[in-house]
């Protein structure tokens, strides 16, 4: 098969197209044939190394873990998948390629009524809003929540389904993406290019920082006495946090087959958009992390492999 493979960490030009071994499954196991290929932020931070505490490879190494595609073989424990399915998967070890091995519990089907490729925008991303706003931030129809980069691939699932969940929704985003965060859902939509977020958000029971940096250390002010902070992109100045009377934690994603189907099962009634920025070919996933490092895309990047 091909996939893209590195051979050490480095910059978008260790990402190679070659041919590689087909993967094994184990007798849990689903074999997918890839449609489509999730880009995640995570991705290139594994490539340039920045991850290696968490996450060292060992060498020559396929990125990525999200993919969507049809079933091409089972193991001999797994009753819930036949081949020929349509099915989308995450924390799949090597998903730049064209089969990805995948354990059945990570597996669930996927959405009918959107491109399967689609699909594999989905586990990361939506998954990641899904565990912030109501795992781990607990929030309840009437709460208040301010998401960061709202137009961005976490942040727009995060809008929807925090709406969906009856929460009042404001939101961060550039001019140019106001009226996408506000089709979402969003009840307020602030311009963080020119206006500062802290004149307009008061006493939110949850924000939701995908950004880090300077955006997070000013976000404590916007929080209600007792509300929490909780990021995906650095971990929070704990001082700060008790300083101004709330919580704050760092979240990483465990996602499981159970969820990610409910996360489908929203997009197959309509209630969740995947929203995609760009659908390149697998051959150009150089061109796709160029696009994610930039920090500025709305909604998902996909790989493709022409299936």
């Amino acid at each position: 098969m091909k996939a893209i493979r590195i051979h050490a960490y480095g910059a978008t030009d260790v990402l190679v197209l070659e041919d590689a071994p087909m993967p094994e499954i184990g007798a849990d196991g689903v074999l997918i044939r890839v449609a489509g290929i999730g880009v995640n932020p995570v991705d290139w931070k594994i490539r340039k190394g920045l991850m290696q505490a968490q996450r060292p490879l060992r060498f020559p190494a396929i990125l990525g873990q999200d993919v969507s595609g049809h079933v091409a073989r089972v193991g001999p424990l797994v009753a819930r998948f036949k081949p020929g399915d349509r099915v989308v998967a995450t924390r799949v070890p090597g998903a730049y390629a064209e089969y990805a091995a995948a354990v059945s519990d990570r597996v669930a089907p996927a959405p009918e009524n959107i491109p399967l490729a689609h699909a594999s925008g989905l586990p990361v991303a939506a998954g990641t809003a899904w565990q912030v706003l109501f795992d781990a931030g607990q929030l309840r129809a009437g709460n208040r929540v301010l998401i960061h980069a709202a137009a961005g691939g976490v942040g727009a699932f995060a809008v929807q389904l925090a709406h969906l969940a009856g929460v009042h929704v404001i939101a961060t985003a550039s001019g140019a993406n106001v009226d996408l965060v506000r089709s979402l859902g969003a009840d307020e939509v602030i311009d963080y290019r020119t206006t500062d977020f802290t004149t307009v958000a008061r006493d939110v029971d949850l924000v939701f920082d995908t950004v880090g940096g300077e955006t997070q250390a000013r976000s404590f002010g916007v929080i209600r006495q007792g509300g929490r902070l909780i990021t995906i992109a650095s971990p929070p100045d704990m001082e700060a946090a008790k300083a101004h009377g709330v919580a704050a934690s760092f979240e990483r994603l465990d996602l499981n087959g159970a969820r990610l189907g409910e996360i489908a099962g929203l997009v197959d009634r309509g209630q969740l958009r995947v929203l995609v920025e760009r659908e390149l070919p697998l051959s150009e996933a150089a061109e796709a992390h160029r696009l994610s490092e930039t920090g500025h895309t709305r909604g998902k990047i996909i790989l493709t492999t022409g299936v």
